[in-house]
């Protein structure tokens, strides 16, 4: 059994090193042609910030070879043996928790080049060093205090339950649901700062337009993304009674109120369609299928790892093994996702303008300098949105791409 996942993890990762390879290629090759959508400066400095994110993405690839080695070869055995001493559910928190901050103490160097040497490089990364302490102090916090419980909970239904796969899906996903109820009012309480928008008129304006299909939220909010990063975005957040409409200063500064909206109209193609029922749902399934493959996995793959099965060893096993599963589902659900967002583009242009839609996905491109071309096996590994060129291209932008 052993031998099967060690297959999988290999083809995970020549999968994922070809296609960066690939990627960067292709784009090694089409900066050097005629440049398009961005100026010619812009289009090159953004070709080669996609080739230096790939070739960290490598590196870090490469290395995370070297961490699942780790941990099938003795790292598990060595934490289930100084943890056997604990009642389970304390086993597990202690054991599952050292699991995950030991990958985050190793990879942090990888995200630590990304933020603070290559993003800051290319004019995208803005955070201090104070912030980025206060961030993951609050961030670790958070996972400590609530992770460790549901870890705690997880490892009582393992326990409890001969098909414990069905409950823990039930609660896990549950648990997600909350998360995304919550997200924006923890944001706002621990991370950002949101303030309702100053522009009362482009208030006045969204609300018309949320109003116009039938969208109800708890407010329009302004939040300063621009002390972390200058890239533009908007977004809905929570659900239920907590949804609610969120600008990044950066997008309202350098978007006039008909783009905005178009932007706005775009996301709001995602709620008229019923696409965030629909994520949700595959979510949902994908999430269900991943229980049910762990939860009757035999004891054969703890015995090749010289493991004895216990909810700690279970929840390890099921987190190292969930990427290469989501990386090859993730072609089909991204093929969904990018059809939806032609979709919502279709419906951000209808309700605006189509003039108004292209002219904001030119500023979004042009503002966080996102080469707008990539290899075809690359999108169909990684993109949920469709490149930039091809959106516009679907909208009627006439620029020769």
């Amino acid at each position: 059994m052993l031998n099967i996942f060690i297959v999988a993890y290999v083809l995970y990762t020549a999968v994922s090193l070809w296609t960066a390879l690939k990627q960067i290629e292709f784009v090694k090759l089409r900066k050097t042609l005629q440049p398009s959508i961005l100026n010619e400066k812009d289009f090159e400095k953004a070709g080669d910030y996609t080739i230096a994110s790939q070739k960290t993405a490598i590196y870090a690839t490469i290395f995370d070879m070297f961490v699942f080695v780790f941990w099938i070869s003795f790292g598990l055995v060595w934490l289930d043996n100084i943890t056997a001493d604990f009642q389970s559910w304390q086993k597990a928190i202690l054991f599952v928790d050292g699991f995950i901050i030991f990958n985050w103490i190793i990879s942090l160097p990888f995200s630590l080049y990304s933020t603070f040497i290559l993003d800051k490089k290319y004019g995208f990364s803005n955070i201090t060093v104070e912030l980025y302490l206060k961030d993951t102090i609050k961030s670790s916090v958070l996972f400590l205090v609530f992770g460790s419980l549901v870890i705690g909970i997880m490892a009582w239904i393992i326990d409890s339950f001969d098909l414990w796969w069905i409950y823990g899906f039930v609660f896990i996903f549950g648990v997600i649901i909350l998360i995304n109820m919550l997200y924006p009012i923890i944001r706002d309480k621990m991370f950002d700062k949101f303030e309702t928008l100053k522009d009362k008129e482009l208030e006045t304006k969204i609300n018309n337009l949320l109003s116009k299909v039938g969208f109800k939220s708890s407010g329009v909010f302004s939040v300063d993304a621009s002390k972390r990063d200058s890239r533009l975005n908007a977004y809905f957040g929570g659900l239920g009674s907590t949804k609610r409409v969120v600008l990044f200063d950066t997008l309202i500064e350098k978007l006039n109120h008909d783009e905005l909206l178009a932007v706005l109209g775009h996301e709001l193609g995602h709620f008229k369609n019923g696409d965030i029922i629909k994520n949700i749902a595959i979510m949902g399934v994908v999430m269900f299928v991943f229980f049910a493959i762990f939860g009757n996995i035999g004891q054969a793959l703890f015995d090749d790892m010289q493991l004895t099965k216990n909810p700690s060893t279970l929840i390890a096993v099921f987190m190292i093994w969930t990427p290469v599963l989501s990386f090859f589902l993730m072609p089909v659900i991204s093929y969904i996702s990018r059809h939806n967002e032609y979709n919502a583009d279709k419906f951000g242009s209808d309700l605006s303008s189509n003039k108004n839609l292209v002219s904001a996905l030119l500023k979004l491109v042009n503002e966080n300098r996102s080469f707008p071309f990539s290899h075809p096996l690359y999108i169909f590994f990684y993109y949920s949105h469709p490149p930039l060129s091809s959106r516009l291209e679907r909208l009627g932008y006439k620029e020769e791409l």
